[in-house]
């Protein structure tokens, strides 16, 4: 009997200057692919604009835009590579999912908030999707409308499935160095991360606003800071009293940072629900227009403290999350709650169609 080929697998996450949570959880699924196996293909396509194409560790083919903006550059890619499975991040036009299609290419798509999920619903972009993914739980994004629910059972679709956050597990050996390396101890530091490093609010960059509230915080608490400040940073990074500066960390070393920390200062993105899902005490602040829903939704269940991007706002917000009553108080929700890991899902999904 000759040997099944190898799969090959093609992501296409939104990929811009700014953000850079969607091409992370490409990232992580990649890895776990070629963990479970590791004969698989990989490729990438990615704006030439993201800072981080460059340091795609796959195969990766680099667009002057991203790749929603690229109809015709993405499918001539497809052709020639012709995938088994084609994963769409956020991104996509309905033709280049019509496209992977007519290829034979198993169609899935990712998308993290209402607006997103209601176009991979659209019937023309559902008829040709074979999984649609939803990054959040159910508690913040809710649950789709009866309608929406009936369309999707006239066109023999399934609806989409809310996985929860997409991240690596953390790992005893991996903790214990990165400790190590940052000279940390468990419980004995706060984490702060403002996503990628290049969204600015009112023209200020939202990591600058949280390495001095990093600073403020120790200088309050005596705490220890960690600042992270992600692959889109652009500026030199400061020297802070009681703040150690990391430029930027992959997914598995966030998470163990993240894991050992006393509590954490992040973004509303993808981040705050690892957060919520390894119940870590946190203080969301939104840097972008479509992380302050999302932060509410937390907020109201009681897993997540939340605030303004604003120095004075952050400093008071950071005395709270830190104190015994706000300590004990979300902690008490966050054991209450599930835990939340979308990449076991994403996998079983997957071997439904790879059977090596």
């Amino acid at each position: 009997m000759a040997p099944q080929k190898a799969p090959k697998f093609l992501f296409i996450p939104v990929s811009s200057a700014e953000g850079i949570g969607e091409y992370m959880r490409s990232m992580i699924i990649a890895d776990e692919v070629k963990r479970t196996w590791p004969n698989a293909e990989i490729k990438f396509i990615l704006s030439e604009q993201a800072p981080y194409a460059a340091q795609c560790p796959y195969p990766a083919e680099l667009l002057k835009d991203t790749p929603t903006k690229q109809v015709k550059a993405v499918n001539q890619i497809m052709s020639d590579y012709l995938p088994d499975i084609v994963l769409f991040d956020a991104s996509g036009r309905k033709s280049q999912l019509v496209h992977a299609h007519k290829l034979g290419a198993k169609v899935i798509f990712l998308s993290q908030h209402k607006r997103k999920r209601s176009r991979g619903m659209k019937i023309g972009r559902a008829l040709v999707t074979d999984c649609h993914w939803v990054v959040q739980p159910e508690f913040v994004i809710g649950p789709i409308s009866w309608l929406d629910r009936l369309k999707l059972k006239l066109i023999n679709k399934p609806a989409p499935l809310n996985i929860g956050p997409v991240f690596t597990q953390p790992d005893a050996s991996t903790q214990a160095a990165l400790l190590a390396q940052y000279q940390l101890t468990q419980n004995e530091f706060v984490l702060f991360n403002a996503g990628s490093g290049g969204h600015k609010v009112n023209g200020e960059l939202a990591a600058d606003i949280f390495a001095q509230a990093a600073h403020e915080s120790y200088k309050a608490s005596g705490i220890t800071s960690v600042m992270v400040f992600g692959p889109n940073y652009p500026n030199p990074l400061p020297e802070l009293e009681g703040v150690v500066v990391i430029p930027q960390l992959n997914n598995q070393q966030f998470i163990n940072i993240l894991a050992a920390a006393k509590a954490a200062v992040l973004s509303g993105g993808d981040t705050l629900l690892q957060a919520i899902a390894l119940h870590k005490p946190t203080l969301a602040v939104p840097v972008s227009k479509d992380q302050p829903p999302r932060i509410e939704k937390c907020i109201s269940a009681n897993v997540a403290f939340g605030c303004e991007i604003e120095l004075d706002t952050l400093n008071g917000n950071i005395k709270q999350l830190l104190s015994s009553d706000g300590i004990m108080r979300l902690a008490t929700s966050l054991n209450k709650d599930s835990k939340l890991d979308g990449l076991e899902l994403v996998i079983k999904q997957l071997e439904q169609w790879i059977k090596l």
